[in-house]
């Protein structure tokens, strides 16, 4: 695993874990995988969530799926697709959400970089995905490793908030300490399950309010709308 791709935080943290069997073999499977079929994310775009959001600063962790299947969309962070790709339609939703319990305008772009930055670890349960082929690198050892993820955040910190949306995050409820973190659920933003309860869950404000409670910083979910006006 690339170091230069992930905070020394973090590679402190996993580096037993990257040594364990079952990764290795998962390691030789997304080689093979690549060698035959193109592969998203790119490479260099794998870890991005252990980059952009350091261990010693987590806040809150975000909890996907699995990576987008498409060219060009998935660039390591759940959700997230990079500037001047069309948003989809969980994110719009998202965006939807987000106006309704912010009041901020949806921003244009669909890349969350800067709320990685302020501490959103955005965590897919598996990161890597055969292009056009959804689910494609389930089972294969990446549950294994994100599962170990969670554990560790929940055994090691305190006072995180786990963001979990539709029944495949709530499910890792069971890796959570609920006596010391906080957990926020819904049903996934995707255009399926938005009506049954996503819409009108206000997640924003109910982060900000908890981490003012915290004593810690709260999100400046416009962020993104920010930096397009810099760019």
């Amino acid at each position: 695993m690339s170091q230069e791709y992930i905070d020394p935080g973090w590679l402190s943290v996993l580096s037993n874990e990257f040594q364990q069997p079952y990764f290795l073999e998962l390691r030789r499977f997304v080689v093979q995988e690549r060698a035959n079929y193109q592969v998203f994310p790119p490479k260099e775009n794998l870890l991005r969530a252990f980059l952009l959001t350091p261990w010693d600063q987590v806040k809150v962790v975000l909890l996907g799926q699995d990576p987008y299947h498409g060219v060009g969309q998935a660039h390591g962070l759940c959700f997230s697709v990079p500037n001047g790709v069309p948003i989809p339609k969980s994110l719009q939703n998202i965006y939807k959400e987000l106006e309704t319990d912010m009041q901020i305008t949806p921003p244009q772009s669909g890349n969350l970089e800067s709320w990685a930055q302020q501490g959103i670890l955005m965590l897919n349960a598996i990161l890597t995905v055969r292009a056009h082929s959804a689910g494609s690198h389930r089972n294969k050892g990446w549950e294994t490793f994100t599962d170990a993820v969670i554990r560790k955040l929940s055994d090691e910190k305190s006072g995180l908030i786990f963001l979990l949306w539709g029944n495949y995050a709530r499910a890792k409820k069971v890796l959570i300490d609920q006596s010391k973190h906080y957990i926020i659920e819904a049903p996934h933003p995707s255009p399926l399950s938005a009506h049954a309860g996503f819409f009108g869950s206000k997640p924003f404000s109910k982060i900000n309010n908890i981490l003012v409670q915290e004593g810690k910083k709260p999100i400046e979910w416009d962020s993104i709308c920010r930096k397009e006006g810099a760019r």
